[in-house]
């Protein structure tokens, strides 16, 4: 009789790789991309763009630096614009890569192995580009360093109750955490480089990288054992860094703010706009660099059903804030909600958002739409809109109408809030097309994991130690 478990096993494993490869054939596929002397004509167009609009940005930031945060649209009571809605978005775009890699690794989930890699490489980019934002916001760039507790001549220590601190701290814990997960994962495809690579300089170079690995029983239990020990500390971070990026927010007593909802749907708009992120970024590199047998229809689906979970919760969360401004009878917060969000000068950008994150997405219960690449991607366009005027709901219509009428001000970005803005999406196509020029972008060691499960269910048994040569392989 055959057994359900392992026909289910069976069925996933073919759903996430489709058969045919090998060892080889999947070692050549995947470093053909980053190690292929050619240059493909859409890279190379990608970066060009990329770099203008990288230009772009640095532009506005030396204008910046010169003139003073002046130059940005902020005023009296806006002082927040869009150097905090941009800062947020992009902190929630990086989510997806530690939820893909940490989260669904502790939970045996074989569908994140073709795109954990560039889902942890998209994380730190775009927490590189949200990094830069509250470094400009200081004003006095040149006195940054005081936001770090280090000693200093004046004694001037960082004032630990400012919600600017604490996405000091959260941004730095989690760059760090999330860029060491990423580079121990990669220290086997790093000797896989160095021992295919014909260049005596990439040899070198990849050699350091990859600290000495040679595929060893010893190497593997080592590695095994910091790679599960840093995805138990990275997991906390998908609740905490997004929690602690609400509470500048939640904390202060602006309508509008003062909520407890705001850290759980926080992070779950945070894992909905990372993971339309990563259908954006995976839909054409599936596509130029040919890896539709790798990234599958599976891959794309599940992530459609994990943005509709979420986007579920954020729309809850929308709702909730409707209810708690009319239960609470605080005229404050009922004018806030009713006739300034829903019926007020920016009433635009809440419906818009409305429709972008809470209707758009229900298609998604659909499963013609989840394995529709252009449903995919129009509704992943969509979320990514959402999120950002969510952002923009949040900061802009509290600040611009707060309790005094007296000091009320729209607030209108410049050209300058546009070229940073702009531009760091450019700074981050530019660092991902270079990513995936350099180095692999999907993990060759846990494809051969895959390989090895699939020979397994579908011809019964292997020859005596093949899990162990699959390993072994990691380094050839």
């Amino acid at each position: 009789m055959a057994n359900p478990m392992l026909a289910s096993n069976q069925r996933e494993t073919f759903d996430i790789i489709q058969p045919g490869h090998d060892y080889t054939s999947i070692t050549e596929k995947i470093t053909g991309i980053s190690m292929s002397p050619k240059v493909s004509p859409v890279w190379l167009l990608g970066v060009i763009f990329a770099l203008g609009m990288a230009g772009v940005m640095a532009t506005g930031m030396i204008i910046t630096i010169l003139f003073g945060v002046g130059v940005w649209g902020n005023n009296q009571p806006n002082g927040w614009g869009f150097d905090i809605i941009n800062f947020v978005w992009w902190i929630g775009i990086g989510h997806a890569g530690t939820l893909i890699s940490a989260i669904l690794l502790l939970l045996h989930q074989n569908w994140r192995t073709s795109i954990n890699r560039f889902a942890e490489a998209m994380t730190l980019f775009a927490v590189v580009q949200a990094g830069m934002y509250p470094l400009l916001h200081v004003g006095r760039h040149q006195y940054a360093y005081w936001m770090f507790p280090l000693p200093n001549s004046m004694e001037l220590w960082p004032n630990f109750r400012s919600p600017l601190m604490w996405d000091v701290f959260a941004i730095s814990t989690y760059l760090t955490v999330s860029a060491v997960f990423w580079y121990v994962g990669l220290v086997p495809d790093l000797a896989t480089l160095r021992d295919r690579s014909t260049s005596r300089m990439a040899k070198v170079l990849f050699g350091m990288a990859a600290l000495g690995w040679r595929g060893s029983a010893l190497h593997w239990r080592r590695y095994m054992q910091v790679y599960l020990l840093l995805a138990g500390l990275s997991t906390p971070l998908v609740l905490s860094v997004h929690t602690i990026v609400s509470f500048d927010f939640a904390v202060g007593i602006v309508p509008g703010w003062h909520s407890t909802i705001f850290p759980p749907y926080f992070v779950a708009g945070a894992v909905f706009a990372g993971f339309a992120m990563t259908i954006l970024l995976s839909v054409p590199l599936r596509a130029v660099c040919n890896l539709r047998d790798v990234i599958t229809m599976r891959h794309l689906e599940n992530m459609g059903k994990v943005m509709l979970a979420t986007g579920l919760i954020v729309f809850y969360g929308y709702i909730m804030e409707v209810f708690f401004g009319a239960y609470s009878s605080n005229k404050y917060e009922l004018y806030m909600t009713f006739n300034n969000r829903m019926f007020g000068p920016y009433a635009w950008s809440y419906w818009m958002l409305i429709v972008c994150n809470g209707i758009i997405p229900q298609v998604l219960w659909m499963k013609k739409c989840r394995t529709s690449i252009p449903c995919l991607v129009a509704v992943s366009i969509s979320v990514s809109i959402g999120m950002w005027l969510e952002r923009f709901v949040i900061i802009v219509t509290s600040l611009s109408f707060d309790f005094m009428p007296s000091s009320w001000a729209l607030y209108h970005p410049t050209h300058i809030d546009w070229m940073i803005y702009l531009g760091t999406m450019g700074f981050f196509t530019l660092l991902f097309l270079l990513f995936c020029r350099i180095l692999p972008v999907i993990s060759i060691a846990e494809m051969r994991e895959l390989i090895h499960h699939q020979k397994h269910v579908h011809g019964g048994h292997d020859a005596p130690g093949s899990h162990q040569h699959a390993h072994s392989h990691a380094s050839h």
